[in-house]
């Protein structure tokens, strides 16, 4: 992976309708960049807005919850126009999520937008997939995909 990261003071996590795959990004993220001792602006939205101002899923919260992570204030949001400006990286969790990005920010910005599973380490999927019409391990995985990912992140912003 040959990913140029400039200063990264700020990460946005994007999924569609920001309940499930990306309010656990940030969950996770936030925690293992505590504990990395980074001082991160984190947050995440989706590229909908229909769950706007809804809790995570309760299942993804459950997921999460259950390897110590806190979903604490986290609430759904629409992506707007001043998060390309105010976020230095944006990472989408899926292939649609990022084309959907791309499509609704000026161009000057595009170079923020990435997937967020390029900085995973030890799987091959290049996709968070969205778990929300499947079983309890769907979300399990998502939180393992995560993990990972967060923590290829972290690495790279250390080094």
């Amino acid at each position: 992976m040959n990913l140029f990261l400039p200063s990264i003071d700020s990460i946005l996590f994007v999924c569609m309708g920001n309940i499930c795959r990306s309010p656990t990004a940030e969950a996770v993220f936030r925690e293992k960049s505590r504990q990395a001792g980074l001082s991160i602006t984190i947050d995440s939205a989706g590229t909908i807005g229909a769950h706007s101002r809804e809790k995570p899923d309760h299942r993804s919260q459950k997921a999460g919850i259950e390897r110590g992570y806190s979903f604490e204030g986290i609430r759904s949001r629409k992506v707007n126009g001043k998060d390309f400006e105010k976020f230095d990286l944006i990472l989408a969790m899926d292939e649609q999520n990022l084309r959907d990005l791309l499509s609704v920010s000026p161009q000057e910005f595009h170079y923020k937008i990435k997937l967020f599973l390029e900085f995973a380490n030890n799987f091959e999927e290049r996709e968070v997939p969205d778990p929300y019409y499947g079983g309890a391990g769907g979300f399990k995985f998502v939180v393992d995909l995560i993990e990972d990912a967060s923590d290829g992140l972290i690495s790279k912003i250390k080094n």
